[in-house]
């Protein structure tokens, strides 16, 4: 029976204090790594590698933001190597009561808040590991996009340009650090199931998921579960050899050859 197992591994994840990368953290735990839970809050970094302790994981808290580079260094400079980096960390803009607009009703100043995460908080957290993977001469960097970068919708130009931009720093980053034994690889999301995008949406609002997921083949929203596995298999020896990839993981939207 196959299994994964990332025993001696030290895996940071960012935003890993809720949603997909909660679920991320505690799937890499199980699978054996040493997880080093990233947030913006230090209250939600405690609570999950309190949760991961107490199923017998290991997990540190490492609270940071991903756009304040020295930050960042700072944090990485005081662990004992980082094996395996996932970029989780992410602004759809829908929180707080922000609304999607049109790129012609927007101020240009709003769309600093999806590229600051999304694009420059990717670049920032990937350079700072990378000399460690470099010294190492191995590693892994797995980051979650989205569909958007992939797909066209209305409304979401900024978001889509920064998850898009992301992807396309990665693959170059893939191209530069391969010879090292590194591999760098993107899962694209569909529409998830967590907390920031409202649980109970089926039961309050069943006619808008009913539309929602009328492109899709598995007509349900993801869960952090699914997106879990599969970043668990991208950082383990299984996947030494898949780099410079966008893994659509979707339920079946916008599927391509």
């Amino acid at each position: 029976m196959l299994s994964i197992d990332l025993g001696e591994r030290r895996a940071l994840v960012t935003g890993g204090g809720q949603g997909v990368g909660r679920g991320i953290c505690h799937y890499l735990a199980q699978a054996g790594a040493t997880v080093l839970v990233n947030d913006l809050v230090p209250e939600r970094c405690d609570a999950v590698v309190e949760e991961i302790r107490s199923s017998g994981g290991q997990a540190e808290a490492l609270a940071f933001d991903v756009t304040d580079y020295s930050a960042i260094t700072a944090a990485v400079a005081q662990e004992s190597g980082i094996d395996i980096l996932v970029n989780n960390a992410g602004n759809a803009g829908n929180i707080g009561g922000f609304e999607m607009k049109n790129v012609v009703d927007e101020d240009p100043t709003d769309w600093v808040r999806f590229l600051k995460v999304n694009l420059e908080g990717v670049m920032l957290c990937t350079r700072a590991v990378l000399p460690g993977m470099i010294a190492a001469q191995e590693g892994r960097i797995i980051t979650i996009i989205s569909d958007s970068a992939r797909k066209s919708e209305p409304r979401m130009a900024a978001y889509a340009a920064a998850k898009a931009g992301a992807a396309g720093f990665l693959r170059s980053v893939a191209a530069e650090v391969g010879r090292h034994n590194i591999t760098v690889n993107c899962i694209s999301l569909g529409t998830m199931r967590t907390p920031l995008t409202s649980e109970d949406l089926e039961e309050t609002h069943p006619e808008v998921v009913e539309k929602m997921l009328k492109g899709y083949y598995i007509r349900r929203r993801g869960t952090p579960e699914d997106v879990a596995g599969l970043v668990a298999y991208l950082a383990s020896p299984m996947a030494s050899w898949l780099t410079g990839q966008t893994i659509p993981l979707n339920g079946g939207l916008n599927n391509a050859l």
